[in-house]
């Protein structure tokens, strides 16, 4: 089993920043997926940012220029800095880590851009 751990969530004006962890503990394989998703209401769950066990990073094209996914391999934990956050970017944001035919989320952690 894997657990994974979120922190970082709040309340944001518009055009502030925030940092979001997530800390994977249990069963790690070493080839893996780790990454930021987002669900906002009344919409479906999409991808914010992902990053290989090798280092690979994606975005979404949303977030792009804004927002830097880094791993710190060897403690199995991710970051997601957010800047120039936008009303938008107002989403319960999950982590995920893929590994195999396997998916593990975490419990969710709200972020909220408001003046």
């Amino acid at each position: 089993q894997v657990q994974l751990v979120e922190s970082g969530g709040g309340l944001v004006q518009p055009g502030g920043s925030l940092r979001l962890s997530c800390a994977a503990s249990g069963s790690i394989f070493s080839t893996n997926i780790m990454g930021w998703y987002r669900q906002a209401p009344g919409k479906q769950r999409e991808l914010v940012a992902v990053v290989t066990s090798g280092g690979v990073t994606t975005y979404a094209d949303s977030v792009k220029g804004r927002f830097t996914i880094s791993r710190n391999g060897a403690k199995n934990t991710i970051h997601l800095e957010m800047n120039s956050l936008k009303a938008e970017d107002t989403a319960v944001y999950y982590c995920k880590l893929a590994q195999r035919i396997y998916n593990y989320w975490g419990q969710g952690t709200q972020v909220t851009v408001s003046s």
